[in-house]
């Protein structure tokens, strides 16, 4: 009802102001006012009368854009005929007036009407958004201002004078500033410091009130977020991280994790790890960080026994700038596996050592060390094999390699000694060392020869130099102690007074033994001396070995023709040249033998005996006879092996009175080796041919020389007185020969060993021929008690050898001369009946 009466009197004052402006009309309706709502009488106002506006068709004239308002037809009053909005008609301008033409037709009139528009409090102040996005440096120092964006009010005037007012904040204030339009500009004042991790968004809201009455007010929502300042550096859960892992632990094992966290936001929050400050500096090798997640693996395998404690540092570094940084520490503590076998270490090796050394002697020192901890780096030791050889702790970790037994060198030269060492670890783990002793030899072995006698057969002539034999004497020692030199010892026996080193030399080196001298098995038949092998060492050590040299014979001599006693000279002479062709190697060509022979002996009659030697031995010596001449059937014969010269036939005086034989005397050797003998048979009277055996028989007993002469003066004269003596005398030596062989055979030893340094020569007969054999050494002659044997052994006398030189054999003495008659060998052998029982060399 008030704003009607306000109304009326607008347009009354408007009616007047018209008139005093020359006519022009004047309202004033305030903005938003209903439809229908006069704003004027303007019939009235312009002076029409009553129903005069309808005739007159008083009406609006249309200036462009809707007036939202029209004259009535039958009041001719202007009225609000829609919405008036004085800020979409005018704007912020003011007053806000429209321009109106009325038309009056009967006259037709044109008249101005101006209608103003008033304002009313209908616009709240709006805000250019709802919601206002600040970001603000966490850093910024309090009082910062931050300008804000004011409000507008579609309002003018009163209705338009804005106020603002901030939501309670301990952060933030709001500051007004009048602008050159005087009106408030707000500021936001920043009154606390700001931290992000605290409170990282600030939502406030800024209210604007305008002056209307009632006000209207307009709010925007200020959200500020605070923007990180990289002023939290990165920070572990952990001061210190503890890991326990083992050394077995394999390459890319999982380790630890740490964990850092940055207040910060954005790359201020974003946190690379890396891993400093190594000790030992070998751990940078072995650890590796990721650098995004923080994950620690092992990049290379643990060793206990290298490191036992890695430690080191884990830096946590943010992208901010300046980055910031955090640390924590990480104890990586490597447990003991036993994976280490016990080590044994040489510090010292004695070798060689001597054969001789004592017990207890130490040959090397040692040290045994297992690089695990605990149980795992316990060790005991042994020797494997345990003999010779043993271990003795001298203190912890050290031994000493000791001998336990006697060495020697030539059983076991060298020893392959293993040390052996085993943890108490589960499984146990083992070491070894092998060592290799040596053992160095001494003295203590004296050459031995492989045979304690040596029989060496060598033939005779052999040419000088010739090798005999090869000695070889083995010392188990070695390098000096062990080299032999061989020697002949002079204390051997050898042929007559000769020493052996005269016949034999052995090389000192090789031990082979040579002839010096072509050996004779006449001189010398068997040869026993003594070798010695001495070594090289310090002192010598010495060996002996006996050599017997057996000097076989060769058929090197003809058979030499021994002469009858009470020959001619002429034939001493002629069986001297026997002897010297015999020693030639030739057939010896003899002189003349006599013997004699009674007419009508009866056949088997033995005449005469050839005796002849051979030097040589054995077959060489075996002799045998055969009657040359006369050939075919003459009156006598020659035993084949006994040199018997015996009638044929009986004897008639038809054969003359002296038969000449020719006789050849030969051995058994390859080649045979012969000699002649002629022997002229004188046929006598029985009682000459008696006689003539008499005389022959006593001459034997004399001198050979003086009685070969009377034997041949008695021949030749045949004279009865000399035959009487002779006969005497023959008869008397051949009974004292009988008494002394009687006598020697009753009181003689039944075993003679019968010695000397001449040679031995026997000739021996028996059924089937004779022979003889030469020795220097003693035989032995048994006389044994079986049945006795028709064969007569006679040993020559042991003559006193002859001087060195190559005429021995010429100078020796000639044996006796064995040439008996029928009648002599017949008393003689039934005056002895010997028995022989085999010979042997004894030394």
């Amino acid at each position: 009802m008030g704003e009607r009466c306000c109304a009326v009197v607008r347009v009354l004052v408007l009616q007047a102001a018209w008139a005093l402006s020359g006519g022009q009309v004047r309202y004033s309706v305030p903005e938003e006012a209903k439809a229908g709502t006069v704003v004027g009488r303007l019939a009235q106002d312009l002076g029409l009368e009553a129903g005069e506006a309808e005739a007159r068709r008083l009406r609006l004239v249309a200036q462009g854009r809707r007036a939202s308002v029209e004259v009535s037809g039958a009041s001719g009053a202007l009225l609000v005929s829609s919405r008036l909005d004085r800020e979409e008609l005018c704007g912020k301008s003011a007053p806000c007036a429209l321009r109106l033409e009325v038309l009056v037709e009967r006259p037709l009139r044109v008249f101005h009407v101006q209608l103003e528009v008033t304002d009313i409090n209908d616009n709240a102040p709006i805000f250019p958004a709802a919601r206002k996005n600040l970001s603000i440096a966490e850093l910024s120092l309090p009082g910062s201002r931050f300008p804000l964006e004011g409000a507008s009010d579609a309002d003018i005037g009163a209705n338009a004078q804005l106020s603002y007012t901030l939501s309670p904040s301990e952060h933030f204030s709001l500051d007004l500033q009048k602008s050159s339009e005087r009106n408030l500009v707000p500021d936001l004042v920043l009154t606390k410091s700001l931290d992000r991790e605290t409170i990282p968004v600030h939502r406030l809201l800024l209210t604007a009130s305008d002056g209307g009455r009632p006000s209207l007010t307009g709010t925007m929502e200020l959200l500020i977020s605070v923007l990180d300042a990289n002023d939290n550096a990165p920070q572990f859960n952990q001061s210190v991280y503890k890991v326990k892992l083992p050394e077995s632990a394999e390459v890319g094992t999982f380790v630890a994790r740490v964990n850092a966290t940055d207040a910060d936001e954005g790359i201020n929050g974003e946190v690379t790890f890396t891993a400093t400050s190594f000790i030992p500096a070998s751990g940078r090798d072995v650890i590796s960080v990721n650098p995004n997640t923080g994950e620690i693996h092992l990049t290379a395998a643990l060793d206990f026994e290298e490191v036992s404690i890695f430690n080191f540092r884990i830096e946590a570094r943010d992208k901010g700038t300046p980055p910031l940084s955090g640390h924590c520490s990480v104890e990586l503590e490597v447990l003991d596996v036993n994976d280490n076998a016990p080590e044994v270490w040489v510090t010292s090796l004695s070798v060689p050592v001597p054969e001789d050394a004592s017990v207890g002697t130490v040959v090397a020192l040692l040290s045994v060390s297992d690089r695990d901890s605990g149980a795992n780096g316990r060790v005991r030791c042994w020797v494997w094999p345990a003999s010779p050889f043993g271990l003795e702790a001298t203190f912890a970790g050290s031994y000493s390699l000791v001998l336990r037994e006697a060495l020697d060198r030539e059983r076991v030269s060298e020893y392959e000694v293993e040390v052996r060492a085993e943890d108490g670890g589960a499984p146990a783990l083992r070491g070894r060392r092998g060592l290799r002793v040596a053992v160095s030899d001494v003295n203590d072995n004296a050459p031995a020869f492989a045979q304690a006698v040596y029989t060496v057969l060598a033939r005779e002539n052999n040419a000088a130099g010739a090798e005999l034999a090869r000695l070889w004497a083995r010392d188990p020692d070695e390098a000096g102690n062990g080299r032999v030199s061989y020697s002949v010892w002079e204390g051997g026996v050898g042929g007559g007074w000769r020493p052996a080193s005269s016949y034999v030399s052995v090389d000192a080196e090789s031990g082979r033994l040579w002839a010096l001298q072509p050996l004779d098995y006449e001189e010398l038949q068997v040869l026993q001396f003594e070798v010695r092998a001495v070594d090289a060492g310090e002192p010598p050590l010495c060996g002996n070995a006996t050599v017997q040299l057996f000097v076989l014979d060769e058929n090197d001599n003809a058979p030499a023709l021994l002469p009858p006693a009470g020959s001619a000279p002429e034939a001493g002479g002629v069986a001297g040249e026997a002897a010297a062709a015999a020693a030639a190697g030739s057939v010896s060509v003899s002189g003349t033998l006599w013997a004699w022979a009674a007419w009508g002996a009866p056949a088997g009659q033995v005449v005469a005996k050839i005796r002849a030697v051979d030097a040589d031995s054995g077959y060489n010596a075996w002799l045998r006879y055969e009657l040359w001449e006369p050939r075919g059937k003459g009156p006598f014969r020659v035993g084949l092996y006994s040199g018997e010269v015996s009638t044929a036939r009986a004897l008639e005086e038809a054969d003359g009175p002296r038969q000449r034989l020719l006789i050849v005397v030969r051995d058994h050797g390859e080649p045979a080796r012969s000699a002649t003998a002629t022997l002229s048979v004188s046929l006598v009277e029985a009682a000459e041919a008696a006689l003539a055996a008499a005389a022959g028989s006593s001459s034997s007993s004399s001198s050979r020389s003086a009685a070969g002469a009377e034997m041949g003066a008695g021949a030749a004269s045949a004279a009865t007185n000399v035959w009487l003596v002779v006969a005497i005398c023959a008869v008397s030596s051949l009974f004292l020969l009988a008494v002394v062989l009687y006598g020697a055979s009753r009181w003689a030893p039944r075993a003679a060993v019968l010695s000397g340094p001449g040679p031995t020569t026997l000739v021996c007969a028996s059924e089937v021929g004779s022979w003889s054999y030469s020795q220097r050494h003693s035989r032995s002659l048994c006389v044994a008690d079986g049945a006795g044997k028709s064969d007569l052994m006679v040993f020559s006398p042991n003559f006193p050898p002859p001087p060195p030189g190559p005429a021995a054999k010429d100078t020796q003495p000639e044996p006796s001369a064995l040439l008996d008659t029928v009648s002599g060998t017949a008393l003689l052998a039934s005056t002895l009946s010997l028995s022989l029982c085999p010979f042997s060399l004894i030394s």
